[in-house]
């Protein structure tokens, strides 16, 4: 083969192409596209990645396009592009790459249940068939057990534990589509599609990621800090900034409540800047938020791309219904329909507490009251929204000073 490519299930789509120096990246990918027999939607819902943890030796990767938009996805009939995309969305999911709450993810690992062992059937032993593949199903923070003598002694018989609970109850509970014959449907792509519509809920589905570090909050007599590593996660909606290690959401912003920029001085290392309103003890001020990255003018970059789709766009995508069996459970909610209200405390909520942030107000000198709106910024780079946008300051100090 003259060309890898690979899904995002670790499959591999060899290609034997002609002339490959000149070959377009749309050739490659409607070569893709034939060999997996995929349908044309496939050309928007996907795209061709260039991926390496150490930009050495990248892999061409088929995964799902940044820019496709989640009410798209929905129409989405085929079986096989929502397998990719659900198998895409489930790595994600299972790497914790994608905050989860606990509840959320027990949902999802039941539909993944399903997928894997079938429909649930009651007196089969499905907690211990469970607790053999628990990782296949839940997050590996939590699927942790307990080490050591007792452990040791835990058997097959064993009481399942909170997790492998959850995870029971919640697969008992999946719904089968009954057919026009009064069986159980046969294709896994309701289920598939239902996978994709919990995670639609998560503020940060279908987002790029990128690699960064940002600085700790000084603590202690000395006011010691040092750096945390974070991914930064971009989607069509906005930026949302995550904990690697502690696997929750530090700060999530939509477009239009931020500015930004970036900055590559010499000899040191990039920053991407991102600017939102917040309060000092009460006093309204502008927070600078300091991620360091080699990745942040690619990340500066895919932003202001995201915001002239956005301003390009209609003012409100169409609802669409999706078709199907009228007793699916993959229905998207009216359009009159409240959002789901967060749990306190959810891993997708912000933590900006937990944030060594710069605060300024309209000076750009010290923190003054101002007006509870924000009515400046440093950054000339920000989604224009009328009474959203903001004038542009220039400090005479360095955004390191104040």
């Amino acid at each position: 083969a003259d060309v890898l490519v690979y899904l995002v299930d670790d499959t591999v789509v060899p290609l034997a192409v002609e002339n490959l120096p000149s070959l377009s990246a749309h050739e490659l990918h409607r070569a893709v596209r034939e060999v997996l027999r995929l349908p044309d939607i496939a050309l928007d819902a996907f795209a061709l990645w260039l991926v390496s943890p150490l930009l050495d030796e990248p892999s061409l990767q088929f995964r799902r396009n940044v820019f496709f938009p989640k009410w798209r996805e929905l129409q989405i009939q085929d079986e096989e592009v929502l397998r990719l995309l659900y198998e895409e969305a489930k790595g994600n999911v299972l790497a914790a790459r994608y905050p989860c709450d606990v509840e959320d993810c027990e949902v999802l690992g039941a539909l993944v249940c399903r997928v894997q062992l079938g429909p649930y059937q009651p007196g089969q032993p499905a907690a211990c068939t469970l607790r053999e593949k628990l990782d296949s199903f839940l997050p590996a923070h939590l699927c942790k057990r307990g080490q050591g003598l007792f452990a040791a002694f835990r058997g097959r018989g064993a009481k399942a534990g909170p997790g492998e609970q959850g995870l029971l109850n919640a697969y008992c509970q999946v719904k089968e589509v009954v057919g026009s014959d009064g069986g159980h449907e046969a294709t896994l792509g309701t289920h598939y599609r239902a996978y994709l519509l919990k995670c639609h809920e998560l503020p940060f589905y279908g987002c790029a990621f990128f690699h960064g570090e940002i600085d700790k909050p000084a603590q202690g007599f000395l006011h010691r800090g040092g750096r945390k590593p974070v991914a930064v996660a971009i989607s069509l909606e906005g930026v949302h900034v995550i904990d690697s290690r502690e696997k929750h959401v530090l700060l999530g912003l939509r477009f239009q409540e931020l500015s930004w920029d970036h900055t590559s001085p010499e000899e040191e290392e990039p920053v991407l800047w991102l600017e939102f309103d917040g309060d000092s003890e009460g006093i309204p001020v502008n927070k600078l938020l300091k991620i360091y990255s080699k990745q942040a003018e690619l990340m500066s970059a895919l932003i202001e791309y995201c915001i002239e789709l956005d301003q390009a766009a209609e003012p409100a995508a169409p609802q669409h219904s999706v078709p199907g069996p009228p007793a699916a459970p993959t229905c998207s909610p009216p359009p009159t329909q409240h959002p789901k209200l967060r749990r306190q405390g959810s891993v997708v909520c912000s933590r900006i507490q937990h944030l060594s942030t710069i605060d300024y107000v309209e000076d750009g000198k010290g923190i003054k009251r101002v007006k509870p709106k924000r009515s400046t910024s440093f950054f000339s780079r920000q989604l224009s929204m009328g009474q959203g946008s903001y004038t542009v300051v220039q400090p005479t100090d360095s955004l390191e000073q104040g």
